[in-house]
């Protein structure tokens, strides 16, 4: 039973989890229900951190059912909280699965601009606008989802170069040998840091806009905000933060800092470009013909997103059937491989949901809330930046933004405070759940969704790591918007 007990994981690890399960009950009956949830956050965060030991929907999820047995939350609230959510769980499912159909496409694209453009701080600059941009008026999931795709294809061709018995930049020296060790090292390390200054770039883009992040679009309605009224005034924090975040891209790629400035190896380009313009020779009119049904694909989905004509899970599942409708793709089996990347995260999320629901009904939160309120009113919009980004970083963004929000709301209606007041406070939750949430992927969701995708173990991106490479944004990020806040704001 020990043995197939959470599988291949570490032994300590197993020992761990049930030490965690064993305690829980003594922790529940001894210091209370409201200690024990923060003892089960910490331990949740945990098994998110020891992600590349053991998936955390196996570890963090019998955590959850823990959770639920000691009755620290209840399952009608857990699937409230979903309920909630519902809106992210169909775009993991459908969107996900549709971008996987247009991977051809995807790398036919980045494998040009990888081998075309040379330097990798403009490459990282791009990496990060394009994320940005495309977050602003998509969405953060789905710009990370292609972000994925990209990587772990262009990692693929690195692979199948690499295991193969080719010779393709003809040095004499077979591929494989030269594809080894550091190169391979540096390989890693160059997708690496490109990954994460995308990801970044999502959150860079997601704040400005009513349909960046799910909390931007609760916020919105909640304060009466459309498209236009909602970038303006987001407009003097999110604006400096964008470009002091661009120049933090630069700063990282010129030092080497924090795991980044890694280059992709002249060796690997020559032998990449080789394959790529030998792929491109071999294509066939169908792969032709497929590249256009994407490209076409792409364009309806850029229109669908923006206008929002429908809910983002909607329009991904239409992107699946028109891709594979055109491109005559119509087993079953051939259909399920698009929905293996997401899934898995998809379950974490909705276990994640139930620890959310426990910080609700055991109240974690209110007394950082009551604090926030109580501190002199010209300070509040600081605070609240302050609050809501530590906050974020510990549990989900779009949670914190919701409880915030909605006690915000009950002081406005009690006539409390000004509505010119209750607008700063908007900004300051909305910014602050954004900004410094980036610090931990407990508080993104693009960011939980790239530590727990199938590209992370391959270049050897982890909870920790991921942390490291973020804590430079994080400061920029998180201290500029406070900066704006103070300046602008209030």
């Amino acid at each position: 039973m020990f043995k197939y007990f959470l599988g291949h994981s570490p032994n300590w690890f197993k020992f761990t989890m049930i030490a965690f399960l064993i305690l829980n009950v003594l922790f529940y009956f001894t210091l209370g229900p409201a200690t024990t949830a923060w003892i089960f956050i910490a331990e949740f965060i945990f098994t998110l951190a020891m992600a590349l030991k053991c998936y955390p929907l196996q570890s963090g999820g019998l955590l959850a059912i823990e959770a639920l047995a000691l009755n620290l939350t209840t399952p009608e609230h857990a699937y409230h909280e979903v309920e909630a959510n519902l809106e992210v769980v169909l775009l993991l499912v459908f969107m996900v699965a549709g971008i996987f159909f247009m991977k051809p496409l995807l790398m036919y694209i980045f494998s040009k601009v990888f081998t075309r453009i040379k330097s990798k701080m403009l490459l990282s600059v791009l990496f990060v606008a394009i994320s940005a941009v495309l977050s602003a008026f998509l969405d953060a999931l789905t710009v990370t989802a292609v972000l994925i795709s990209v990587t772990a294809g262009f990692y693929g061709i690195y692979h199948k170069i690499h295991s193969s018995a080719g010779d393709y930049d003809e040095s004499g020296v077979l591929d494989r040998k030269e594809l080894s060790g550091e190169t391979l090292e540096d390989f890693r390390s160059f997708l690496r840091s490109l990954v994460m200054h995308g990801v970044v770039g999502t959150a860079l883009g997601g704040v400005c806009t009513l349909v960046g992040e799910p909390q931007n679009l609760l916020i919105g309605e909640k304060m009466g905000w459309d498209f236009i009224e909602f970038f303006r005034r987001m407009a003097p924090v999110t604006i400096p933060v964008f470009f002091c975040g661009l120049v933090t891209t630069v700063f990282l790629e010129l030092t080497g800092l924090f795991g980044y400035g890694g280059k992709l190896p002249d060796v690997a380009r020559g032998i990449i470009e080789n394959y790529t313009q030998e792929m491109d020779e071999k294509m066939t009119s169908k792969d032709k013909y497929g590249l256009w049904v994407q490209a076409i694909s792409a364009i309806l989905l850029i229109i669908g997103l923006a206008l929002h004509l429908a809910p983002v899970g909607f329009i991904g599942l239409g992107l699946i059937i028109i891709q594979t409708a055109f491109m005559g793709i119509t087993e079953e089996h051939s259909l399920g491989k698009a929905f293996e990347e997401a899934l898995p995260f998809t379950g974490l999320l909705v276990v994640f949901f139930v620890i959310v629901a426990m910080i609700h009904d055991q109240h974690l939160f209110s007394p950082i809330i009551e604090w926030a309120l109580a501190v002199d009113i010209s300070q509040q919009p600081m605070v609240f930046y302050a609050a809501n980004g530590i906050l974020s970083m510990i549990s989900d963004n779009v949670f914190v933004a919701t409880v915030y929000i909605g006690e915000m709301q009950q002081v406005f209606e009690a006539g409390k405070i000004t509505r010119e007041h209750y607008d700063n406070l908007a900004i300051a939750i909305n910014t602050g759940t954004n900004l410094p949430s980036v610090a931990t992927p407990n508080g993104q969701a693009a960011f939980l969704f790239l530590l727990t995708s199938a590209i992370a173990p391959l270049i050897n991106l982890s909870y920790l790591k991921m942390v490291k490479m973020a804590f430079p944004y994080t400061i920029v990020l998180g201290g500029v918007g406070l900066l704006c806040i103070k300046l602008f704001v209030g």
